[in-house]
């Protein structure tokens, strides 16, 4: 029987150990995501032997195993607690090779699908640092226009993420405080802030005039990824955007080759200005469900 529990600071050492076993690149396999989101998904965890397991505790879908040892006995594990449930069972934000280890460990069991709007947009770390050439032409026009503002870049510290939360606090405000979606996304943030410090996070900040009007912050997801969890900007400061993208990656993600900057949601907007970034690859994320 897995005791799936409440995802707890006091978890961090050990998940983070086993996940960094598994080198997963998709922004779900962070401890630092899993534990700001838990609250809107109901996520649980549990550690079976040296395997991290994830569940929604709302839908029910669990991630796929994380972790080192015979993954066909983790994946029957998952199969009896679903099964107690009376649910299939179900998988979803697998990638790509655990797709086929699934699909070839056990076949004509699953039927699998995947959806764009989850897939992870994967940037090279020179191309956000550097903005060369054509392709970002207009990105450095607006960041060009930013720098015309009095403005300062400051790395987050405990000096100054209180400011972080008010400005988050003001955008929530003029990006329509009743949408449900943007109020259960600034009520992450702030968890994500509340705890910065506790759960390792890297972030930036942008002022001008002395006032915060743009913040970013992350974690490392791989050896060689590191995932931004939440960038905002007042939109009505031009360039605000791509100004606190480009100093937060020079600043803070030189030691990585890749930047994920999460999935656009099946958002048509946010999908056409994460491919203005020239991605280099998507991560693509797999769903499973038992037949």
């Amino acid at each position: 029987m897995i005791n799936f529990k409440d995802v707890e600071l006091s978890d961090k050492t050990w998940a983070r150990e086993l996940l960094a076993h598994s080198n997963y690149r998709g922004c779900e396999y962070t401890f630092g995501n899993c534990f700001i989101w838990q609250a809107i998904y109901g996520t649980q965890i549990a550690r079976v032997k040296d395997f991290y397991f994830i569940k929604s505790g709302l839908s029910g879908k669990y991630f796929f195993p994380a972790g080192r040892g015979d993954f066909r006995e983790a994946v029957e594990l998952l199969r009896a607690d679903a099964a107690r449930e009376a649910r299939p069972l179900e998988f979803v934000t697998m990638n790509k090779a655990s797709m086929e280890w699934l699909r070839d460990t056990y076949p004509d069991e699953f039927q699998f699908s995947s959806d764009r709007g989850f897939h992870d947009y994967v940037y090279n770390f020179e191309d956000l640092a550097e903005l060369k050439g054509r392709k970002y032409h207009s990105k450095r026009n607006f960041i060009n226009r930013f720098y015309m503002n009095n403005w300062q870049y400051e790395p987050v510290t405990p000096l100054n993420i209180g400011e972080c939360a008010e400005m988050s606090a003001k955008w929530l405000e003029e990006n329509d405080s009743e949408d449900g979606g943007l109020r259960r996304e600034s009520c992450v943030v702030r968890k994500g802030l509340d705890n910065f410090f506790s759960l390792d996070f890297v972030g930036g900040l942008l002022r001008v005039d002395g006032e915060v009007i743009a913040f970013t912050f992350g974690e490392q997801a791989t050896s060689d990824t590191f995932v931004v969890h939440v960038e905002k900007a007042f939109a009505r400061i031009q360039g605000a955007y791509p100004a606190i993208n480009n100093e937060f990656v020079n600043y803070a993600c030189a030691d990585y080759a890749y930047i994920n900057r999460e999935e656009d949601m099946g958002l048509e907007n946010l999908r056409k200005a994460k491919m203005s970034y020239q991605p280099v690859f998507l991560e693509e994320k797999f769903s499973a469900v038992q037949k």
